[in-house]
């Protein structure tokens, strides 16, 4: 059983790390044209099921790695790493790109209208044509994205675009 795995868990983890490490790196300089983003969110899911099944047909020398001192520390260096980055709280204070986006959100249309040099009756129509009939121009993105069933940055993509 274990060759026979080790014959599709070894590539399908190999194959996905490829596709994984080229479209983080690119995520990672914010080079996020056509399906980058999608490609390494929806891949990583192969990964895991590759490393899994990897590990599972390779279970004597992933053992074995637990009795060296280097292989442990490294090993172990990774939990902790990932332990913190899922429950270490985040600084959002600081985050220029999200506190941006969140006073967008919560501006009204009139107010993005003069920032975009446009008319807000024009937004508003905008929005009409797509079928958000719910829009004013007094009101927020916020408001918009929640009455008619849309998120915030396609409420956005329509104001900006």
């Amino acid at each position: 059983m274990s060759v026979k795995m080790k014959s599709w868990a070894t590539p399908l983890a190999a194959g996905t790390f490829i596709i994984l490490a080229v479209t983080g790196i690119l995520m990672f300089f914010k080079i996020e044209t056509g399906y980058i983003k999608p490609v390494h969110e929806w891949l990583s899911w192969a990964m895991v099921i590759g490393v899994v099944f990897h590990t599972i047909a390779n279970w004597k020398a992933f053992i074995a790695y637990f009795s060296r001192q280097p292989s442990l520390s490294i090993i172990a260096a990774g939990l902790i790493i990932t332990t913190l980055s899922v429950f270490a709280p985040s600084s959002e204070k600081g985050n220029f790109k999200k506190n941006m986006f969140r006073a967008l959100e919560s501006a009204k249309i009139e107010t993005l209208a003069d920032i975009t040099d446009q008319n807000s009756t024009a937004i508003i129509r905008k929005f009409q044509n797509l079928g958000i009939t719910e829009a004013g121009t007094a009101m927020t993105v916020k408001e918009i994205a929640a009455l008619s069933g849309k998120k915030e940055k396609d409420i956005l993509r329509v104001i900006f675009e």
